[in-house]
């Protein structure tokens, strides 16, 4: 099924908002590329929908100020695999 840009910004904004989920999850979810996600939970979902953007925005700043912590986390897991191989 074929949705238009619109109706695709809205369900990328809910489905961040009530999984509270980064947008590489949301691009996965959906099959499309990260800058896709980010260009229509930013740009497009702040004219269409300002109340849930506004709920996007927060989680998103928050994954940004948390993703030093998640690389950090996948560089241990990827080395303490590695060591114990």
């Amino acid at each position: 099924m074929t949705y238009t840009v619109e109706e695709r910004a809205q369900m990328l904004g809910c489905f961040i908002a009530e999984e509270r989920a980064t947008v590489r999850q949301a691009a996965r979810r959906f099959g499309i590329s990260k800058s896709t996600v980010h260009k229509d939970v930013t740009g497009r979902l702040r004219s269409l929908n300002p109340a849930l953007y506004a709920q996007v925005r927060k989680i998103l700043d928050k994954n940004k100020s948390e993703r030093h912590i998640r690389g950090g986390m996948a560089t241990k897991k990827k080395y303490s695999r590695k060591r114990d191989a």
